[in-house]
């Protein structure tokens, strides 16, 4: 009787095995796409940041600095605006990836239970 139940016991361990080598592919293709979406918004920045900088070195007078305040509040007001965007994607990856993950564990705990249930109903019959 404990081998009929033992064996499904391993195939189910087996199973568990394998979904967690899944669900850590999961998390790692979910932590690339999050770093990608980090790396082009920073790099967008970067390329903003600088041609603002490129332009702000050749102001000579306060007439020249007049003209380029505008241009910094608009800097300023659209990296934050970028900052909150990309914090919002990230959140979206992260709950899509947390989702994919649950989901994965979900089938296979309903899998294993129906696998246990059904070994443990032909182990009662055959005692």
């Amino acid at each position: 009787m404990s081998e009929a139940i033992a064996n499904p016991f391993a195939s189910v361990a087996r199973q568990f095995a394998q979904s967690a080598l899944k669900a850590n592919t999961l998390a790692f293709e979910g932590f690339e796409r999050i770093v990608n979406l980090q790396l082009k918004s920073a790099e967008s920045a970067v390329t903003s940041s600088v041609a603002f900088l490129s332009e702000a070195s050749e102001v000579a007078d306060l007439a020249d600095a007049k003209d380029i305040w505008p241009k910094g509040v608009a800097l300023a007001k659209s990296s934050s605006e970028q900052i909150y965007s990309t914090g919002q994607e990230v959140l979206g990856q992260a709950l899509k990836t947390g989702e994919a993950i649950a989901q994965l564990y979900r089938g296979q705990f309903q899998a294993a239970n129906d696998s246990l249930t059904k070994a443990a109903a032909k182990a009662a019959k055959a005692s």
